[in-house]
């Protein structure tokens, strides 16, 4: 839990939060079909993004900037209605970046870093001191201060937000190797045999894609590598191995700025970037104690404040009562004459009767039919599903007609709805 250290002038005030949200997050398949990774729902009422926004925002951050690139109408609209409250008269800035050939009339964004670069004046601009750069795609809690204390305190040229992961399942990662200060001494990409924390041989360092520089450095960096043939312009694989090899760069762990509220037992961080993933990370959500506590009222995570009526369960009828238990219901749905277990409802989901969902992520705007089954599935946005359509009973025939993951989750699109035909 963090514990934020006395400073006289918090230096969240001297920094500029710039969010990478233009990555599409392939792996969670028809999901990114139309937006971005950043842009897809999460936990009954927010998107991904609004996690990494919301900690800028309570952290005490107050100019922002989000790059984005693939499929970003959903994202940048998102983003008009749910965060345009920030005003330049209070010193306060939001500018959506979206790639838009700034540098070079035939060059979108080539990497991370070149999402940064390209919008050098911008930054420049506003003047912070510092930069901090964030993905846009994890699920997690974090107070961005600590990091920054951390980082002027060490005097390092970059500071590495890092998670602790079993040393054998970091080689998904991009992973640190620390000495027993934290100080870096090399920075790997997806190591076949990652190194271990020292004194602790079964854990290792993956980074979160979290970085801290002072903004002249980044700068000074940024164009050095812009003029470097053959480099990727990316911050995990030409900036932050650069800055190791120059023994400047340090790890922080997570674990110390993390925010949990009294419900939460452990530092909580989630790459919802497979269906499996994206479904379990949201379903957790039903437990009596959740992992991640999103009624934490110290810490809220924003997002698009939508005008919804009130969630509506209507009919008491034996084999027709609509009900939910264990599940989240967002304003503006309707469960008619049907039992919901252990799912999440987004806004303006109608459930008629005589059906059964268990273990459902249905996203907004989701109508199904009478007598439908479900059971651990994931329906996309404004689908609507056939009367007496069953999903979850049957896997090679679920395989079949939609989306079925390594876990046995299925994906639901209305293409893969109209391919059903009749």
């Amino acid at each position: 839990m963090s514990t934020r250290p006395v400073h006289s002038a918090p230096l969240a005030r001297s920094a500029m939060a710039y969010v990478l949200a233009g990555g599409r997050g392939s792996r969670l398949m028809e999901l990114t079909d139309r937006r971005a990774k950043p842009a897809v729902f999460f936990g009954a009422k927010s998107r991904i993004i609004d996690f990494a926004l919301s900690n800028a925002i309570n952290s005490g951050i107050r100019r922002i900037g989000v790059a984005t690139q693939y499929k970003a109408h959903s994202l940048i609209r998102h983003m008009q209605r749910g965060w345009n409250f920030l005003r330049p008269e209070r010193n306060e800035s939001f500018d959506i970046l979206p790639a838009s050939q700034r540098v070079s009339e035939t060059e979108w964004y080539a990497g991370t870093a070149d999402a940064v670069f390209q919008n050098l004046d911008i930054i420049e601009s506003y003047g912070p001191r510092y930069m901090v750069v964030l993905a846009g795609d994890h699920v997690y809690k974090m107070d961005y201060e600590v990091m920054l204390q951390r980082h002027v305190s060490s005097g390092a040229e970059v500071t590495v937000a890092c998670i602790e992961v079993p040393r054998m399942e970091a080689s998904a990662f991009g992973v640190m190797h620390v000495d027993a200060s934290d100080r870096i001494i090399s920075f790997l990409e997806k190591p076949a045999d990652p190194p271990s924390i020292p004194g602790r041989p079964d854990v290792a360092l993956a980074s979160m894609g979290i970085y801290v520089f002072e903004t002249r450095l980044l700068a000074a960096e940024l164009r050095r590598d812009a003029l470097e043939p053959g480099s990727s312009r990316d911050f995990g694989k030409d900036i932050i191995p650069a800055l190791v090899a120059r023994g400047t760069a340090v790890a922080h762990r997570f674990e110390e700025s993390c925010v949990r509220s009294g419900e939460e037992a452990e530092a909580y961080w989630r790459d919802v970037g497979t269906v499996d993933a994206f479904w379990q990370a949201n379903i957790d959500l039903t437990d009596v104690v959740p992992s991640l506590d999103i009624y934490d009222r110290d810490w809220p995570i924003w997002t698009n404040g939508e005008v919804t009526p009130p969630a509506k369960f209507v009919l008491d009828d034996d084999g027709r009562r609509g009900m939910a238990v264990d599940s989240l219901v967002s304003g503006g749905c309707i469960v008619s004459g049907t039992h919901v277990r252990r799912s999440l409802l987004f806004s303006h989901v109608r459930v008629r009767s005589y059906g059964m969902v268990e273990g459902a992520v249905l996203l907004p705007g989701v109508i199904v039919g009478r007598h439908v089954r479900l059971n651990k599935v994931v329906v996309d946005s404004d689908v609507v599903l056939p009367d007496g359509l069953v999903v979850g009973e049957d896997p090679e025939e679920d395989a079949r007609r939609f989306r079925r993951s390594p876990n046995g989750v299925c994906l639901i699109t209305q293409p893969m709805i109209d391919a059903l035909g009749g």
